[in-house]
């Protein structure tokens, strides 16, 4: 029988996140995440046809999760029946996880692959796209629902979410300081309060 090799594609995933996340892609080699993920170039290529290759299935698995995270996200406050409370209480969700969403990474690895998009080739820029229009479209629908007719542009509002735990990943790197990302949520959600208000 064939060995699965779900684990050692998994451990191999895992060591290059780690490795582009803190280091950027161009400066992650092939051999550093084999050595990362105590594997051997036989494996990495049989999962993996190139470096490219890995950047793009890391980036979807990545941007899988995001969307994932998401989709939690809503179903916590699905419940909820007033629009403006499930609003604002979609916002406290991740606030209430700011701490755990800093213990699991230590940046966000989208902004590692986009500064080099010519490295880690078209079909991880389009999976960043993908997650980046799941989140604008489902908190477009939060907001109009708790707003009803309204003047706000809504796309850029639901936008300035996601830029929210983007510049909340730089502060936390920059500063060496993770509670910046429950800091910067916990602002959010006062603005967020104010606008339904």
């Amino acid at each position: 029988m064939p060995r699965d090799g779900t684990a050692t594609r998994i451990r191999l995933l895992d060591a290059a996140e780690r490795l582009v996340t803190d280091n950027g892609f161009a400066a992650t080699s092939v051999d550093q995440v084999i050595a990362e993920a105590r594997s051997s170039k036989g494996a990495f290529f049989h999962h993996f046809s190139s470096k490219t290759d890995l950047g793009e299935q890391l980036v979807e698995r990545y941007a899988a999760h995001d969307v994932q995270t998401l989709h939690d996200g809503l179903a916590a406050v699905a419940h909820l029946e007033d629009p403006k409370v499930r609003l604002v209480e979609f916002v406290r969700h991740f606030e209430g996880r700011g701490d755990e969403i800093m213990s699991a990474q230590s940046n966000c690895l989208y902004v590692s692959v986009l500064t080099e998009r010519q490295l880690a080739g078209p079909e991880a820029t389009g999976a960043i796209l993908g997650a980046v229009v799941a989140w604008r479209e489902e908190i477009v629908t939060l907001l109009r629902d708790a707003l009803g007719d309204t003047d706000h542009d809504l796309e850029a509002l639901a936008d300035h979410v996601f830029v929210t735990f983007e510049g909340a990943f730089i502060l936390c790197r920059s500063t060496g300081d993770p509670d910046h990302m429950r800091r910067q949520l916990a602002a959010l959600r006062v603005l967020v309060e104010a606008l339904v208000a």
